[in-house]
């Protein structure tokens, strides 16, 4: 049982200590075509620059990937399986959102913050981190705020919940990591 609840342990911590990594990457590299997309549409009033977002996923898992390359190897326990799952269902769903934003009128950015609020929660959940848990909860909650506003500040609102939900988080589990390694 000692041994188990070691696994438990050290799996938790390799968990807070290298998920700070996709909460940055991910979420730099959606603040920035935020900025883009936001930039791009106000001056041209031209909404197939909203295309743009199709680089989150492409530019994110290449610089995750390549970030990982770096990293020692190590073995995928039961927890790092339920976090790659919960995580490959919250983007499968925001990839089907996203689709289908394209072809019918949806809240996508209400629904979008939504998904990845519940994501990070499950995330902080899994690894027992508080700081995360609260980031994804709030997150969850503030997919009312883009219905508050109209337009493309519906775009600044969204950056502000990727803000709040991956990069305080991500910062937060990269301090701890970098605090715990000293």
């Amino acid at each position: 049982m000692e041994l188990i609840s070691q696994m438990i342990r050290n799996t938790q911590q390799k968990l807070k200590d290298g998920n700070g990594k996709p909460f940055l990457i991910f979420g730099y590299v959606t603040v920035l075509i935020f900025i883009l997309v936001y930039s791009l549409i106000k001056t041209t009033h031209n909404n197939l620059y909203n295309l743009a977002w199709l680089g989150i996923p492409l530019v994110g898992f290449l610089l995750l990937y390549f970030s990982k390359k770096k990293e020692d190897k190590y073995y995928k326990t039961y927890i790092d399986r339920i976090i790659s799952n919960i995580w490959f269902v919250i983007v499968s769903a925001v990839f089907l959102i996203s689709f289908l934003a394209f072809f019918i009128q949806i809240p996508v950015l209400s629904i979008l913050i939504l998904l990845l609020g519940i994501g990070t929660a499950l995330t902080g959940l899994r690894i027992k981190f508080q700081p995360v848990i609260i980031c994804g909860i709030l997150g969850m909650f503030s997919c009312i705020l883009p219905f508050l506003v109209n337009g493309y500040e519906q775009v600044l609102i969204f950056g502000l919940c990727i803000f709040t939900m991956m990069l305080i988080p991500g910062y937060i589990l990269h301090s701890k990591s970098k605090n715990q390694h000293v």
